[in-house]
């Protein structure tokens, strides 16, 4: 049972792995076949996320840990008017978001940055609307506030937050993967389920909500917030 108001730090493993390094090594490996895993685990949260993040144009946009490219070219065909900035730590990931930018047209449109999402080279309240996916669940636990005030630290007052993160199973078949975690075998690429709305709320965003997505018994939430006040 997930205890959504418990200590969320206590319901949460810590990662395997723990070096940025070599996990970002590991995912520029994987990049040129990502997608084979995204299509049966992410196309339901990726839609989700889209429809609450509802980005309108004109807007500046911005996308934490683009890696592919999938959700920002989306995003910015939504937002043509717009300012839409995506940042990945993957050099390879980044390839891949540049030839599937380039591939759609859109390369004109997207602003691309390698940079850690713990030191993001931007203002303070710089972006409308900021997106992040399957990252807070490769991060360290100390390194989840880290990131999140991070997002807080960006966003206008009135701003929107959208995340989705691997997240701790709700149905028994769905916990199968952060078992084989717990015992060292890591089949999701040093991801493990977090918990994202506690973060929030202990961050002072407003009007956090979280929904539960499974597909292909892979547990996601996506969770919203938005900044309030200046």
């Amino acid at each position: 049972m997930v205890d959504q108001a418990g200590d969320w730090r206590s319901q949460v493993l810590e990662v395997n792995e723990p070096s940025s390094e070599r996990v970002v090594d590991g995912y520029s490996r994987l990049a040129p076949i990502y997608e084979l895993w995204a299509r049966v685990t992410e196309t339901k949260p990726r839609r989700r996320v889209l429809e609450l993040a509802a980005p309108r144009d004109g807007e500046e946009v911005l996308e934490v840990a683009v890696g592919t490219g999938a959700q920002i070219a989306e995003l910015a065909r939504r937002n043509p008017s717009g300012r839409t900035v995506g940042v990945e730590l993957s050099e390879g990931m980044l390839e891949q978001a540049r030839k599937r930018l380039s591939a759609a047209g859109l390369e004109e449109r997207v602003e691309l940055v390698r940079a850690s999402a713990l030191e993001l080279p931007f203002g303070d309240q710089s972006f409308d609307l900021v997106i992040n996916s399957y990252m807070l669940d490769l991060l360290p636990r100390d390194d989840i506030p880290r990131a999140l005030a991070e997002f807080h630290r960006l966003l206008r007052p009135g701003g929107r937050l959208v995340l989705s993160n691997m997240t701790i199973g709700e149905h028994r078949r769905h916990r199968v993967w952060d078992a084989l975690y717990a015992r060292g075998l890591n089949l999701t690429a040093n991801c493990r389920g977090v918990l994202a709305a506690p973060v929030l709320e202990e961050l002072g965003f407003a009007g956090v909500r979280r929904e539960y997505v499974s597909q292909a018994c892979f547990p996601t939430e996506v969770v919203v917030g938005s900044r309030s006040g200046p």
